[in-house]
């Protein structure tokens, strides 16, 4: 027989597996490949570098300390690859999505946030064509970075200030997912500024161009990010412990 937290793994790695049995053509909020110039796809990856090497001596150091968490590591991941590869018609052609790394930050900190969006991005644009590998650092910046960052953020004060956890873990995921394309619309605006209104006026358009289906989108993964978390209080309490999301009992 299998474990209640062995169960929710596999339910996972089947769906993972459903998504990757049926590709489809991705043309979703990840900057595509070879849209960026040269310097900014150079410049965006060097200054991911510090926060994955970061993130992996984190993993490492968890895993060290404690190695059942490997399987609440795997499920977060799980978790970014699923949710982030689910993508919705926006308009002029593109799409939006969520992207997942809040629950890891919430779980675990920003920076192992940021290692497994890297792994995920990194399997999307080889698997799913989806974003790119010339703008893996772009990406990694906006998604892995920026969102886990804001997430942990909102998550600490909402914790500092005694709020319901449920609402900060909603409110923390939901926003974290926003800025990951704030930022998105930034990379993009300072690739390619408008004639009339430079930077901002192109931040403005590139902005208002995902609006409209991104925000309930991130109000929906910070509504899944939640449920997961109180199935993890079920099935996966010893872990969270661990984690220090709940106290130990005596």
């Amino acid at each position: 027989m299998y474990a209640k937290h062995e169960k929710l793994a596999i339910a996972l790695s089947c769906v993972i597996s459903a998504i990757c049995a049926f590709p489809y053509a991705a043309n979703a909020m990840h900057i595509m490949e070879g849209f960026l110039p040269v310097t900014h796809a150079i410049g965006w990856t060097a200054i991911a570098l510090p926060f994955i090497v970061a993130g992996v001596i984190k993993i490492k150091n968890i895993l060290q300390e404690n190695r059942r968490l490997l399987i609440l590591l795997a499920m977060s991941g799980a978790f970014v690859f699923i949710i982030s590869a689910l993508k919705v018609p926006s308009v002029t052609g593109s799409s939006s999505h969520m992207t997942g790394t809040g629950l890891a930050a919430i779980l675990f900190g920003p920076l192992v946030a940021c290692v497994l969006g890297l792994i995920v991005l990194v399997f999307q644009a080889l698997l799913l064509a989806h974003g790119g590998l010339t703008t893996l650092g772009a990406n990694t910046i906006s998604m892995a970075v920026a969102g886990p960052f804001i997430t942990i953020l909102l998550y600490k004060c909402g914790m500092k200030l005694k709020l319901n956890r449920g609402i900060t873990i909603f409110v923390a995921a939901a926003l974290g997912d926003l800025s990951a394309y704030i930022v998105t619309a930034g990379q993009l605006a300072l690739a390619y500024p408008s004639e009339t209104g430079g930077v901002m006026a192109s931040f403005v358009r590139f902005l208002g161009v995902f609006a409209p289906t991104q925000a309930p989108l991130a109000v929906l993964e910070g509504v899944l990010t939640v449920l997961i978390y109180m199935a993890l209080e079920k099935v996966a309490k010893p872990e969270l412990e661990q984690v220090g999301l709940l106290e130990v009992r005596a």
